[in-house]
């Protein structure tokens, strides 16, 4: 019977307002900007532990070079065998050099000055170990051996933890902006449904306010003229009910709760909207018994006024509505287009409109849902399309 009028959002097609931009934009660059300083830190703390165990892992091969190299040593030394020095200097990784008890080079591959005080000489980007453990086997005391392969080891690992920081903060960014879109998404939804809210109050107010000013546009009126006042002025003071209902009144504004015979109410109700359903040449049928129940007087206006309007509005020309009241039920009936399965779950929602046709801003069947919560009042609806609908109320 009522139906939101929202367009569906497309994920890749979202019309902002600018402040909605200018939100969204925010919320995009505050999680950009903590992810990738978070994201930086872990990066930095990783690179900084990997490059230790690079180091340590470059220095205890370079021990083991260099105590495998001693014990070859002191084997030729002991053995009187032949020690093969090409053997030793061909290793691509590193470049090694011997050294006689007053440090002079003996042979080998390594030319750079040494500080034989030190065990370990970082020069540049390279480490050069000094190893003393030969004992002066072969006139050898000092192995220096210098890596060529530690500073190869972190630049690859600094490549390699950028490439995945680019591509794990691509990801972020991709998830950054659907999430702002997520986070947006609900005030834009409420934006336009206060829109659509705006534009459909304007549109229902205009077509009674319009019909007041043309029938009081000469000084003596016609009967005609007043009925259609009259129609027009009910039709602004039920707008204005259910906005002030809805939108402006106190909860906790104590109620007038009294008992009342609802067949009373319900005659003088009906009677107030008799020139707005014969004008449409709709029949009512009343089959009313006396049901005394407490309520707020204009709860239950606010509750009938919603449906039995709505059953005027979607009825068709010469259609009938029945309204029977017995044994503590009230039953609304109508000839009207009726109401999709589909939608048949979300009547009760504000602001949703399941037809287009009649105006109707949404509210009068939240407005019924809530005063029958109130009240607890059972509430039930059957209805299909092209055929009517009919809503039951037990109290």
């Amino acid at each position: 019977m009522e139906k939101e009028e929202l367009p569906i959002l497309e994920e890749l097609d979202i019309d902002l307002t600018r402040s909605e931009k200018t939100t969204f934009f925010k919320f995009l660059f505050l999680y950009l900007g903590s992810s990738f300083v978070l994201l930086m830190i872990v990066a930095v703390l990783y690179f900084q532990k990997e490059k230790t165990l690079y180091y340590d892992l470059v220095k205890s091969n370079m021990e083991n070079k260099a105590s495998e190299i001693s014990s070859k040593i002191i084997f030729a030394h002991m053995s009187n065998t032949l020690f093969n020095r090409g053997e030793s200097l061909s290793d691509s990784e590193y470049k090694i050099s011997f050294y006689d008890q007053n440090k002079k080079k003996l042979y080998g591959n390594l030319d750079d000055k040494i500080d034989f005080n030190r065990k370990i000489i970082h020069q540049g980007k390279n480490i050069i170990l000094i190893n003393d453990s030969t004992l002066g086997h072969l006139g050898v005391y000092y192995i220096a051996i210098k890596e060529d392969v530690l500073h190869k080891k972190i630049a690859q690992l600094y490549k390699d933890i950028f490439i995945v920081f680019i591509f794990i903060y691509f990801l972020i960014s991709i998830f950054a902006y659907y999430l702002a879109k997520l986070f947006i998404k609900p005030l834009k939804n409420e934006r336009e449904k206060l829109n659509n809210f705006i534009k459909d109050t304007t549109h229902e107010l205009n077509t009674p306010i319009s019909a007041i000013m043309m029938s009081t546009e000469t000084e003596n009126l016609t009967a005609k003229q007043i009925k259609r006042i009259k129609v027009s002025a009910n039709k602004i003071s039920e707008i204005y009910k259910d906005l002030t209902y809805v939108f402006l009144e106190n909860e906790d504004k104590q109620k007038d709760i009294k008992e009342f015979d609802l067949k009373d109410l319900i005659e003088k109700l009906v009677e107030n909207y008799e020139p707005i359903y014969t004008k449409k040449r709709i029949d009512v049928k009343l089959k009313l018994s006396s049901v005394k129940y407490k309520i707020d007087e204009n709860d239950f206006e606010r509750l009938f006024n919603n449906l039995f309007s709505n059953a005027i509005k979607y009825n068709v020309s010469n259609g009938t509505i029945e309204i029977e009241l017995r044994n503590n039920s009230l039953i609304i009936k109508d000839t009207g287009i009726g109401i999709s399965k589909d939608n048949i779950n979300d009547i009760y929602k504000r602001y949703f409109r399941a037809t287009k046709q009649n105006g109707g801003f949404g509210l009068g069947l939240n407005i019924v849902s809530s005063i029958c919560n109130e009240y607890n009042i059972d509430i039930k609806v059957d209805s299909k399309q092209n055929s009517g609908t009919t809503f039951i109320l037990n109290f």
